[in-house]
């Protein structure tokens, strides 16, 4: 059985499942969670983890569990990796934090130029780091509109982008990102995206008429001489791992190209090898105005970025950009980390080999089991959407059920959707060949009992 180190002894890459999951010690400590921890902070699945690495999570009751959630895409380099863990054990040592806007560090701007020499375009940049995705959203739009002297935003259907006041504002889903947390944010628009499973005439008609539809509502509905940003994730991501038709995407950016709309592209959740490019925006050649990252950047270290053409960022005052904790040091160094291991371990050709493993094998799962309406995604961003069989209707119940008896066998799944329907897989990109066939043989033994 193969290992991996954890800056510390090695953790087998096993499934190994000894107790009932959740067993006895993490329900004693979800008890104490419950006393503890407003509801609001919700679980998928109650195990209290004590180790991870490489493809597995290790509970206080001594089950290892097949991880195909990745801290939902953050642990693309793995957990603890080693040249994360060394970086960061070296920098804490040194000092903790300045705030990098009362006395700098080099870290931080050794990450905002590898942020600015390998995001897409060969452009001037400019980059700043912040704590969050939802931190970065809110910032990039903040320099679109002070570059542009326009108000206006403009997402997408299915979108999601944070859970703070603009976040929500810009979220497509009321439940439970925005129910009864009115009233929101004022400019914000919402035009259809190219969905092509759900798009009514078909998939071969979906770009084309979902970039028509949105720009039509833009000119009608906002007037693009008004829109600051448009705002959109390559792929959906709590959306449903929805990823536009073909053709979509350049047709937005162009739209906005042309009439002086700063494109944002949000790629908190796709960034960093997960598609099995470095960012998701280069599978169409699509180069963002501006770009959000975070989640896999820092390998669980809290670090966000946004990343934008110089001549929009340099128009900020000084004073206008910054925040305590952006850029921490130790994030800074864990990226730094994450950064050398996606390019010395070729995670963004290992994200390829992944969607070269599970796409067939889902397919061929979809091909005999009617519950199965849609397979989808690249790299190790995959997703199957379930419905009723025989119809398109969502069958969110089937997901709930499927994700609950998979982490009773030992592997870890997430859902997602608009409709709560859809099961979403992002293993780490340093999980072993074997675990990735044991986790799907899983699924599909789940599925078929469904």
């Amino acid at each position: 059985m193969s290992t991996v180190t954890q800056g510390g002894p090695s953790l087998p890459q096993e499934r190994r499942v000894v107790t009932e999951i959740p067993g006895p010690k993490s329900r004693e400590m979800f008890a104490r969670k419950q006393a503890a921890v407003p509801p609001g902070i919700g679980t998928t699945l109650p195990v209290f983890v004590t180790h991870a690495g490489g493809g597995v999570v290790v509970d206080a009751d001594g089950n290892s569990l097949i991880d195909f959630g990745s801290g939902i895409a953050v642990t693309n380099a793995g957990n603890a990796a080693p040249r994360v863990v060394e970086r960061v054990q070296r920098q804490v040592a040194n000092f903790t934090h300045t705030c990098f806007m009362i006395t700098p560090y080099e870290s931080y701007v050794r990450v905002a130029e590898k942020l600015n020499e390998l995001t897409p375009g060969d452009h001037d940049k400019r980059t700043f780091l912040l704590n969050s995705g939802a931190e970065a959203v809110e910032n990039a739009v903040k320099v679109a509109r002070h570059a542009t002297g326009r108000q206006a935003v403009v997402v997408f259907d299915h979108g999601y982008h944070g859970r703070t006041l603009l976040t929500m504002s810009l979220t497509a889903k009321n439940m439970p990102y925005k129910q009864g947390f009115g009233p929101f944010a004022p400019e914000v628009y919402r035009v259809p995206l190219a969905y092509p499973f759900r798009w009514p005439s078909g998939p071969e008609n979906c770009a084309e008429e979902a970039a028509a539809q949105a720009i039509d509502q833009i000119n009608k509905q906002i007037g693009a001489e008004n829109v600051a940003a448009v705002l959109i994730e390559p792929i959906a991501g709590e959306g449903g791992f929805i990823e536009p038709a073909k053709g979509f995407l350049p047709r937005i950016a162009e739209f906005c190209k042309t009439n002086g709309i700063v494109f944002i592209a949000d790629e908190v959740q796709t960034g960093f090898a997960r598609t099995g490019h470095l960012f998701a925006c280069e599978d169409e050649g699509v180069v963002p105005d501006i770009i959000v990252t975070a989640k896999g950047i820092a390998g669980g270290l809290p670090l966000a970025a946004v990343t934008g053409r110089a001549e929009i960022l340099d128009r900020v005052h000084v004073g206008g950009l910054g925040g305590t904790y952006g850029g921490n040091p130790l994030a800074c160094e864990a990226a730094l980390g994450v950064l050398e291991t996606i390019e010395a371990d070729d995670l963004v050709g290992r994200a390829r080999r992944i969607g070269e493993v599970m796409l067939p094998r889902l397919r061929a799962i979809a091909e005999k089991t009617p519950i199965v309406g849609d397979v989808r995604g690249r790299g190790a961003m995959i997703a199957i959407e379930l419905v009723v069989p025989g119809t398109k209707e969502p069958h969110p119940t089937a997901a709930g059920e499927i994700a609950k008896r998979c982490h009773a066998e030992g592997l870890l799944v997430l859902t997602a959707g608009t409709y709560g329907n859809v099961l979403r897989f992002l293993p780490p990109l340093v999980m072993p060949d074997h675990l990735l066939e044991e986790g799907l043989a899983i699924l599909e033994k789940v599925i078929s009992e469904i």
